[in-house]
């Protein structure tokens, strides 16, 4: 899939693929930010990406951002197709959990994206599914 991308700051490596086998592209802080504890931050993420109209980018945190006390605050972005001006640069918002202030340096790796094709939705809308009795949800699979 080709996807159109602009960089603000060129001295910050386009994003790559880690390994043969990754999944997603991380995406690094194109500005040193200091986050106080308790606080949130929003982190210039140093692109705007023009995805085919057919696709979308899902946002999430890398897996040790955690270890930073850091965390995404709305948990999961999603860049919609038609988010692609010039000055749409991708962000993200960073709450500090933890009790002490957060450094993150310029070009420090802090989410990743993937690009998936997306499928419109049509609803048919029912009165009932089945007559099968109600799982309950919330670990309720496999229990009787």
């Amino acid at each position: 899939m080709k996807v159109k991308i602009k960089r603000f700051d060129k001295t910050i490596a386009l994003p790559a693929y880690k390994t043969a086998g990754a999944a997603a592209l991380d995406l690094a802080s194109r500005e040193e930010i200091s986050i106080a504890a308790g606080q949130i931050a929003y982190l210039p993420l140093n692109i705007a990406l023009q995805v085919p109209a057919d696709s979308f980018v899902l946002m999430v945190a890398r897996s040790s951002l955690h270890k930073r006390g850091l965390m995404l605050i709305n948990g999961v972005g999603i860049g919609d197709s038609d988010y692609c001006g010039d000055d749409d640069e991708y962000r993200a918002a960073v709450y500090n959990f933890s009790k002490e202030t957060v450094l993150l340096k310029k070009g420090e790796r802090v989410v990743q994206v993937i690009v998936l094709k997306r499928e419109r939705v049509e609803w048919e809308e029912v009165d009932s599914f089945s007559k099968e009795k109600n799982r309950g949800g919330f670990g309720s699979t496999g229990k009787n």
